[in-house]
């Protein structure tokens, strides 16, 4: 055999080894419809405004009539799959006064819908869109607030997401779900998480869109490829000794909410290359929250998925006509093709972390002044077997690894561990990973 044709087989088998793609996740993304997301998104802005505070009781108008009609969407999706679907409303009394925008007793109400996996029923992977919207003045609950873009694109979204996921198999399960409150202080993600703790919910992450519809920026900048994914370093609910080996370990920027926006940038680049999924090393933006925020507080990994290019003319704001410019969330805004794109990369990400073995836990690290970098972990049931990841201390994703089968220990030679930043994901039968595990404890 020529030197050549080793080299380039050579190539091909390491290349099915380690680079394996799931057919299925192409089917997921040709099977996402833009026409479908646009008439879901018309239909949640034609009920005039869906401000937390606004009827209840009318069928056509109002958040009440809203958050019926998406549970009526998650029930026939449910009933098309067999009743594979655990449609419910999650609801919190929140009284008068608890901040400034609750200017009266409300019921905050989500719409949830779980799709069971068959090996880990309570580990949960989440995308959320909100249901509510808002206009100029956040207590005004009564003048039209359409929220096409802020958010009806990311609820859609989430309906679209279950639509074409509910026709597959998981093994872990995946919660769709449209949260409440968020535009009056996000009381319906800080009512989600409370509820997934008292359940027990193992959250493997929550991936929260909000605003994936517009791709003309108020700087002018034309985009439909590029989207932001937010990521705060470390959960808030650390201890200090936490922190403390954190930062002994070299993980100030490794907390499980980066590890899952890693995740969301490589399955993307993998099966989406034409996409340019951008991380930013932020909560969320300059002053501004979203509802991932309230299961970072609670301990769980959560980000935001949205639009690159913002244009603020056309959130929060007063239908009108100003200085030429028209101002409000209006459909004619909206890139329906835009908004298929990230609720595609939704969808592959749901598939992909539904479909792989959990996360390694009680990850070590050793080799202090050794030449050679030591791990060990605990066996990951499903698992065939583990990546050890590292890359450079400034790298934002993980840049290398060795694949590893049988064992729950092992010495990479001559890695200096001071150099690097390392992980461990465990890695299932047809080739999706887990997310990346941080060490959380020295070895000798």
């Amino acid at each position: 055999m020529k030197p050549i044709t080793f080299f380039l087989l050579l190539i091909t088998f390491i290349s099915n080894s380690y680079g394996q793609t799931d057919p299925k996740i192409y089917d997921i993304i040709n099977t996402i419809s833009s026409e479908r997301i646009e008439k879901d998104i018309t239909k949640l802005a034609n009920f005039g405004t869906r401000h937390t505070l606004s009827d209840t009781v009318s069928n056509t108008r109002g958040i009440g009539a809203a958050r019926r009609w998406i549970k009526k969407e998650f029930e026939q999706i449910s009933s098309d799959c067999n009743n594979c679907l655990e449609v419910f409303y999650q609801k919190d009394l929140v009284k008068k006064g608890a901040n400034k925008r609750i200017t009266k007793d409300v019921w905050v109400v989500n719409v949830v819908a779980i799709q069971r996996g068959t090996k880990n029923p309570n580990s949960f992977i989440i995308m959320s869109g909100d249901i509510d919207s808002r206009i100029s003045d956040p207590n005004d609950f009564t003048n039209d607030a359409p929220g096409a873009n802020d958010n009806a694109t990311g609820m859609a979204g989430s309906i679209e997401a279950a639509r074409v996921l509910s026709n597959y198999k998981f093994d872990n399960s995946i919660i769709y779900v449209g949260l409440s409150g968020e535009e009056q202080g996000l009381f319906g993600g800080k009512g989600l998480a409370n509820y997934a703790k008292e359940k027990g919910w193992d959250i493997i992450g929550v991936m929260n869109n909000d605003m994936i519809g517009n791709i003309k920026g108020v700087d002018g900048v034309i985009d439909n490829r590029t989207f932001r994914i937010f990521s705060e370093p470390t959960p808030p609910t650390e201890t200090e000794r936490q922190r403390a080996a954190r930062r002994f370990y070299g993980g100030e920027v490794d907390g499980i909410s980066r590890q899952l926006a890693r995740y969301i940038h490589k399955t993307t680049k993998t099966y989406m290359p034409e996409m340019n999924p951008k991380m930013i090393y932020r909560l969320d933006r300059f002053g501004r929250g979203g509802h991932h925020r309230p299961f970072n507080d609670a301990g769980f990994a959560g980000i935001r998925i949205m639009e690159a290019h913002e244009n603020y003319t056309q959130q929060h704001q007063d239908i009108r006509t100003e200085n030429g410019i028209e101002y409000g969330d209006k459909l004619k805004f909206v890139n329906f093709d835009y908004a298929k794109k990230l609720t595609a990369v939704n969808a592959i990400n749901l598939a992909s972390i539904a479909s792989a073995p959990l996360a390694p836990k009680n990850v070590g690290i050793g080799g202090i002044v050794e030449a050679s970098a030591k791990f060990s972990w605990e066996k990951v049931d499903g698992a065939k077997g583990y990546k050890i990841y590292w890359r450079d201390t400034t790298s934002p994703t993980w840049d290398h690894f060795k694949y590893v089968e049988n064992v729950t220990e092992y010495t990479l030679e001559g890695i200096v561990l001071d150099n690097f930043f390392f992980g461990v994901s465990a890695v299932g039968e047809d080739g999706h990973e887990s997310l990346v595990s941080f060490p959380s404890r020295i070895i000798r």
